[in-house]
């Protein structure tokens, strides 16, 4: 079974530095360290289409629990982290820069070895985590993201992303779908 990587993002997302990658891959395992055991594998579902990915973690130590003890901001950044790696896995697309304030968005992606000097090949990426419950949650989560995306001060194509860390679940869901 495929892997969805948290290792190393920042070696294959542009947009991200080492210490933010390493800072993702933390929370996403305070995150899932909440409710299971390594490895776990999470179904990935997108456009219409649902794969299952394995998520190998390391169990946080007090010192990464504790840095990460806010579960709203560690449930967001963990988004965040495995977002990217199941974007990257299912669709190509990397990180190439932090969206700014008013957008829709958190991220702008674009294929990998795209050339990203011109923001207008990229698209928006908007991110959600939920620390609890179950699809429904996910799935009513993504309609909300895919709404703010739409009111977004662009014109760039969005996705939404939505993480949950208990049900084991990245559901995915470009704009207009």
């Amino acid at each position: 079974m495929d892997e969805l990587r948290l290792d190393g993002l920042h070696e294959r997302h542009p947009g991200l530095t080492p210490a933010l990658s390493q800072c993702y891959a933390e929370a996403a395992s305070v995150c899932l360290s909440r409710h299971h055991q390594p490895p776990v594998t999470m179904a990935v579902n997108h456009s219409g289409i649902s794969e299952s990915r394995v998520v190998n973690f390391d169990i946080p130590d007090a010192r990464v629990s504790n840095a990460h003890a806010n579960e709203i901001d560690a449930t967001e950044i963990g988004a965040y982290g495995l977002s990217l790696a199941a974007i990257e896995a299912v669709a190509g697309l990397v990180a190439v820069r932090r969206a700014e304030t008013l957008t829709g968005a958190d991220w702008y992606i674009a294929p990998s070895g795209t050339d990203t000097e011109d923001l207008e090949t990229c698209i928006r990426l908007e991110v959600s985590g939920i620390s609890a419950g179950g699809s429904r949650d996910v799935n009513s989560r993504l309609s909300k993201k895919v709404a703010q995306a739409a009111r977004g001060n662009s014109n760039l194509p969005a996705i939404a992303a939505v993480v949950g860390f208990k049900v084991l679940e990245v559901a995915i869901s470009p704009l207009g779908a």
